[in-house]
Parts: structure tokens; C-alpha cells; sequence
């Protein structure tokens, strides 16, 4: 599996990587990130793209091999990565929210620390 993003205004950063893959990509609804929070905090992830008209697209979290860690779960999304936000405040996606984020993709170590679309009810 590939994962390429390339600069743009969501994630600076372009990327190109190739995971072996361990399992199904399933659409994801949350992520535990411990980015901002040490004990972690849930938030929002959505896929990013370069559609003026609908940037928001599909994320997705997979199980694959890393070298360092073993199994992680791969959350990536559209050519302009994924976008994360805390649960609240619910506010509609944004680039220019300073409450929310984007990254070109994220590897979770936890398979708790994924909530697939289908899981949430």
C-alpha cells in the first residue's frame, strides 16, 4: 500500500511511503491523538483533497507492518491528507479553524485509539 500526499495548504509536508498492508482499509470516524493532551483526547478525522467545491473525503485506518512497532493502524486520507478536530465544539471543517489540524497521515500504535465509522452507531 501507498500513501502520497503532496504539499498543500492542509499538511506543508509531501509524502510518499509504502506500508505492507495487514488487513482491510475500513472508513475511520475518530482518533486518540496525544498530540495536544498527554492522556490522549479523541477527536474528528476526516480525508483532505484538493476539491475546492469538497475538500472533506473519506479517511481510512488499516492495520500494517512497521518496522519499529509491528502492527499500526494507518489513518490516511485524500491527496491533501487527513484534517483532525476535537469532538468539540462541533464546527463545520475548515483550513482556517485554529482548532483543528491537518497531517499528511497518522500511525496509531493502539488499535483502541481508532474508532471506525461502522463502531460509532
Amino acid at each position: 500500500m501507498y500513501v502520497e500526499v503532496e504539499s498543500n495548504p492542509n499538511c506543508g509536508n509531501s509524502v510518499f511511503l509504502r506500508f505492507r498492508e495487514l488487513g482491510p482499509a475500513r472508513p475511520v470516524g475518530q482518533v486518540r491523538v496525544y498530540d495536544r493532551v498527554s492522556t490522549g483526547e479523541w477527536c474528528w478525522v476526516t480525508g483532505w483533497q484538493d476539491d475546492a467545491s469538497a475538500p472533506p473525503c473519506p479517511a481510512v485506518a488499516q492495520p500494517v507492518e512497521d518496522s519499529g512497532a509491528g502492527v499500526v493502524y494507518l489513518v490516511s486520507g485524500g491527496n491533501w491528507g487527513i484534517r483532525v478536530k476535537p469532538l468539540e465544539p462541533d464546527e463545520a471543517w475548515s483550513l482556517e479553524s485554529p482548532r483543528q489540524w491537518g497531517e499528511a497521515y497518522l500511525l496509531l500504535a493502539d488499535r483502541r485509539d481508532v474508532r471506525f465509522a461502522d463502531e460509532m452507531g
